[in-house]
């Protein structure tokens, strides 16, 4: 790995480890998340830190405040490699039984499949593989490579710019993007890969390798699980290598520390190879997906968010920042740190601000339980944009488009972008066939969502996880309590109603008597 990138960063900055031999360096809530799990630490002790005792976004805008533009990019905590080998521009026979990177062909077994998780890698994945040029990451047992990961290498950028292509016709950039996310069946999940060049700055043709990028990706829909319709996202950076592969660059992948995913998912900066192309964790087995790029010029808009999701994953897995399905989530981090950073991407609102309230005894009745209709409060309260990852990038979009035109109010990281900004393409990454069901384009509304959810709740597909709390004794003392969720007002205020009705019904009652 000595030659590659790990996004904007030298793999030489790196050493490999575990949780368990990383060392001091590494936050010790991250040395347990990843005991057994092969990781990269940064060589330097120069990583990104924190402010104890202060919120996550405050800490944040603080931080953002005193640094300079033209700053490094501060190393993140650590980055899941998985993996100690590296093979590049390999092929795997038509039978899948062996690789051959250049030398004597290698015999290839697969890691083990995650007990939980309920589809793999088949003939068909074989049969897909077989055809291409692959990088593949993972162990040599026994004179075989036990294969991790795989990742198509003609799934490129480049080494030419994307053709140009225009956007579907709507009325706003959002609908545009909307209706070119699912211009194939399945929002793409079996189509071919593909990369355009949406906008180009008035500059002369040249090549997009060495730039510096800033990525915007989200996955779709799974075909087999009724909890993740709306997709999941995730922030990217990277440089465009001279021969345009893209499987080096980070993204920036928060996900619930205090379960145990059944495919095997921990929250950290992860290779794009490994996060869409593990045969376990990655998300092109599940779903299609998508990337809105931005070339830019200079690397201190990158270098700015990358080093401040490192900031972010620190409080993170101390549970400074603790993960809740409608309001802390993959999205509202992502997005809430572009907005800390001074990129005003715009809120779209609740879904049903009023229903929630007017619901929540409903909710409460039906669920019987308050803490369910709590969640189901918090959902319909959450603003879109922090909630539903395709709406997070329509709005992404939306503002990228207006920036690159000159024609919107823009903070320090906004403005950044807008000075540096030479290029917007678009990929689209189909689903890679295995056992598993096909997945769709991700739903954009929450009424959309739940049309994707079978009535019959016996026919709904959820898939039961264990949960995995961080041990008491890795808690810090000076983590603030979380704030409070709208449903803590909704559920105090319901309370005081019903409490206030059952003494006036008492009272209407002992006067009859």
């Amino acid at each position: 790995m000595a030659d590659d990138d790990i996004g904007l960063y030298p793999a030489g900055s790196f050493r490999p480890a575990t949780g368990e031999t990383a060392g001091g360096g590494v936050p010790r809530e991250a040395q347990w998340y990843f005991a057994r799990e092969t990781i990269l630490v940064p060589k330097a002790p120069a990583t990104a830190s924190f402010a104890p005792g202060q919120s996550t976004f405050d800490d944040l805008r603080q931080w953002s405040a005193a640094r300079g533009e033209d700053a490094p990019a501060d190393a993140p905590p650590l980055v899941w490699i998985g993996s100690t080998h590296t093979l590049r521009g390999a092929s795997m026979s038509e039978d899948g039984r062996q690789l051959r990177d250049g030398g004597a062909p290698m015999p290839v077994r697969t890691v083990a499949k995650i007990p939980l998780n309920r589809s793999y890698y088949d003939a068909s994945s074989v049969a897909f593989l077989a055809l291409r040029p692959l990088s593949v990451r993972g162990e040599v047992e026994d004179g075989a490579f036990v294969m991790r990961t795989v990742w198509p290498e003609d799934f490129r950028f480049g080494p030419g710019p994307p053709s140009s292509r225009d956007l579907p016709a709507a009325s706003t950039p959002a609908l545009a993007l909307r209706a070119l996310m699912r211009e194939a069946p399945r929002g793409g999940a079996q189509s071919a890969y593909a990369a355009w060049t949406l906008w180009r700055r008035d500059v002369p043709e040249r090549s997009f390798g060495g730039r510096p990028v800033l990525a915007f990706m989200v996955n779709g829909a799974q075909g087999d699980d009724d909890e993740a319709h709306a997709g999941h996202f995730a922030l990217v950076t990277g440089r465009v290598r001279a021969d345009g592969s893209i499987g080096d660059w980070l993204v920036d992948n928060f996900y619930s520390l205090d379960i145990e995913s059944e495919k095997g998912i921990l929250a950290a900066p992860v290779p794009l190879d490994n996060y869409l192309g593990d045969l376990n964790s990655g998300q092109s087995w599940y779903r299609p997906s998508y990337v809105l790029v931005l070339v830019l010029r200079d690397a201190r808009a990158p270098s700015l968010v990358q080093s401040a999701i490192n900031r972010v994953y620190r409080q993170f897995y101390r549970h400074q920042l603790p993960y809740y399905h409608p309001d802390v989530n993959c999205t509202s981090i992502s997005i809430d740190t572009l907005r800390t950073l001074g990129w005003p991407v715009r809120a779209r609102g609740a879904s049903a601000s009023v229903l929630a309230w007017l619901a929540f005894p409903f909710m409460a009745l039906r669920a019987r339980s308050i803490a369910k209709a709590k969640v189901s409060f918090d959902y319909l309260m959450a603003d879109q944009t922090r909630l539903l990852p395709a709406a997070a990038l329509e709005e992404v979009f939306t503002s990228v488009l207006a920036l690159a035109r000159g024609d919107a109010e823009a903070g320090a990281l906004a403005r950044m972008v807008a000075e540096d900004l030479e290029a917007i393409a678009f990929l689209r990454v189909p689903q890679f066939p295995s056992s598993r069901a096909f997945g769709d384009a991700p739903a954009v509304s929450t009424a959309e969502y739940r049309s994707r959810v079978p009535k019959d709740p016996a026919q709904v597909q959820i898939v039961p996880v264990p949960p995995r709390p961080l041990p008491a004794a890795l808690r810090d003392p000076d983590v603030t309590p979380p704030p409070r969720h709208p449903s803590d007002d909704a559920a105090l205020s319901w309370g005081a109603i019903a409490v206030v009705g059952v003494a006036l019904l008492a009272r209407r009652l002992m006067r009859r008597r």
